[in-house]
């Protein structure tokens, strides 16, 4: 087991790491502002042109980075310790497609632009609209396989209708917005989206920090823990309802970005161990860190215009996927030979 000692000196490194670059990425964009200009910005000082630059444009984004990155981050690290399975992720239930699926059709419906409030309030119900399927799928006292199976049926049947959405298009303008929205940036980011899906990402990490016990319990089996008074059918339609109320409320002002909730929870364990009780907030940490970073650094790339920032954590955590399933597959292969 990792020393207490050890595990607060890693965290606190998390959060420094995260702080400096959240002040890193208010002060990098086309107009480079120095630390302690964007210090004084955000208490209200300095040059009128540095405190709008900063308060109004920049200020949301990193929000919104730290905020997604944490939830992603922890819905990663519940996932994995619900299901014992160092592969999970927030993905697996369904809610990220559903809620791209709302926010798609919308798009193209022409009910709404991709900054209106209309387009979180539509990606949070196709979130939960996922979440009542699945439960009508799979029942409420459902085996942990059959739930993967029902989420899998979800996700694709999301995953379906954003196509179908896309294809409907009223026109190829609509259509191009959104494809760049599913592609999943922070770009033109404003307040009201971090007001509109703060409730929701809160209410998500609320339910999963409060299961945090339960996991522990769970490395001890499914049996292991019902015999520590474990309600295993209640803990798994908490978790999934904390992951689509967080995963919901993210997808809905910044589209989809995947891989941090698989990535961020690998990164922490050889920092702060393999108990997942005391996985998740380092790995709410970490995914912050990991977005932000992110998101720094599609500004910093040269190109025409901003990459988006979907598209490089893709990039990032697909190889890393890839790795960990090889690295899996050698592990059991080693305990099939033992």
């Amino acid at each position: 087991m990792v020393a207490a000692g050890r595990r607060r000196l890693a965290i606190a490194a998390l959060a420094a790491v995260a702080v400096a670059l959240f002040l890193a990425s208010l002060g990098i964009g086309p107009v480079r502002l120095p630390p302690l200009v964007v210090v004084e910005a955000l208490l209200g000082r300095g040059p009128e042109t540095s405190r709008i630059i900063v308060a109004e444009i920049r200020l949301p984004r990193a929000l919104l980075a730290l905020l997604i990155g944490a939830t992603l981050g922890l819905s990663g690290a519940a996932m994995q310790g619900l299901l014992r399975n160092p592969l999970a992720a927030p993905s697996l239930f369904g809610a990220p497609q559903a809620a791209a699926f709302g926010a798609v059709a919308t798009l193209s419906l022409g009910i709404a632009d991709a900054l209106s409030y209309a387009l979180p309030v539509a990606a949070i119900a196709g979130a939960f609209l996922s979440v009542f399927l699945l439960l009508a799928v799979a029942g409420r006292n459902a085996g942990l396989v059959l739930l993967i199976l029902a989420g899998l049926a979800v996700s694709s049947l999301a995953g379906a209708a954003t196509a179908l959405a896309m294809n409907l298009a009223p026109n190829p303008f609509a259509a191009l917005e959104i494809a760049f929205w599913l592609l999943g940036s922070l770009e033109d980011r404003s307040m009201r989206h971090v007001l509109m899906a703060l409730p929701f990402m809160a209410a998500g990490v609320a339910i999963l920090w409060s299961r945090r016990r339960a996991f522990r319990a769970l490395t001890l089996g499914e049996e292991g823990a019902q015999s520590l008074g474990i309600d295993v059918a209640a803990l798994r339609l908490l978790v999934v309802l904390g992951v689509a109320l967080g995963v919901g409320g993210a997808v809905a002002v910044s589209g989809s970005i995947g891989f941090i909730g698989l990535v961020a929870p690998h990164l922490c364990r050889p920092l702060v161990g393999y108990d997942p009780a005391r996985l998740l907030l380092p790995s709410a940490l970490a995914g912050s860190c990991l977005l932000l970073a992110a998101d720094i650094a599609v500004r910093i790339i040269p190109s025409t215009s901003d990459i988006k920032v979907g598209v490089l954590t893709a990039l990032i955590g697909v190889p890393f996927f890839l790795l960990l399933i090889v690295r899996e597959r050698r592990r059991l292969a080693l305990g099939t030979l033992a």
